[in-house]
């Protein structure tokens, strides 16, 4: 699997001939990602909940690839009113992209569009590749006990993605804590970071955290992309 870092929340997942563009937010800085939602090929938009750093850019998607297929909770499918495929998935439900498994799990945050309409619940997910190998998206979350039955659950979190940014989220302490007590996954990259003032860290003292939990911590650069 690739995986390239475009802000926030938002990656895109190249999985075999598959792409997954998760909680669009890439026009904010695209100037520095150099991402261009036209010269790429959008099979899926993966969300995880309304706010608006996290759909901001799901109606230029729709736009631009109108065959490309929403995956959240129902309440957001039903408020993007304009896209032509929906998989609606509930907690523990799971969206399946040929031999790709995306579980639907749990985050603790809040969820509403901007307009102040309900988004459902917020979520993560947890990519289970054909090769026996998971990947964890957390989406917006603190840390939650839920996380110590993930991979009791599904085996290894051999990649997680976690927030570390803290005030919405957790930040590099939590997120050290959740890896390394909870998740038991040798590797995350970081996310949810450096967006605004507010979600601003050390990045230095981060990768102190991690490292003193044997924790390997990226923190990745916009555009910046991974092979899994």
């Amino acid at each position: 699997m690739k995986i390239q870092f475009l802000g926030q929340n938002c990656f895109l997942f190249t999985y075999k001939d598959k792409t997954i563009l998760s909680d669009p937010f890439y026009n904010y800085k695209k100037a520095e990602s150099g991402f261009d939602i036209t010269a790429q090929k959008i099979d899926y938009i993966l969300l995880t909940h309304a706010h608006g750093d996290h759909i901001a850019d799901v109606e230029e998607v729709l736009h631009y690839h109108p065959e490309a297929a929403i995956i959240a909770v129902p309440e957001i499918c039903a408020y993007f009113k304009t896209a032509k495929n929906k998989i609606d998935v509930n907690l523990g439900g799971t969206a399946k992209i040929d031999d790709l498994e995306i579980v639907m799990v749990s985050a603790q945050h809040t969820s509403s569009f901007p307009d102040g309409s309900y988004g459902g619940v917020p979520v993560g997910y947890i990519f289970r590749l054909s090769e026996g190998k998971n990947i964890y998206l957390a989406g917006d979350t603190g840390v939650m006990a839920d996380m110590e039955l993930f991979p009791r659950l599904f085996g290894t979190m051999d990649l997680s993605i976690l927030p570390i940014g803290g005030h919405y989220t957790m930040g590099p302490k939590e997120a050290v804590f959740a890896a390394a007590e909870l998740l038991k996954t040798p590797k995350v990259i970081g996310c949810h970071f450096d967006t605004f003032p507010a979600i601003e860290i050390n990045h230095e003292t981060a990768l102190k955290y991690f490292a003193d939990k044997n924790v390997e911590l990226i923190l990745p650069k916009l555009g910046e992309g991974f092979e899994f």
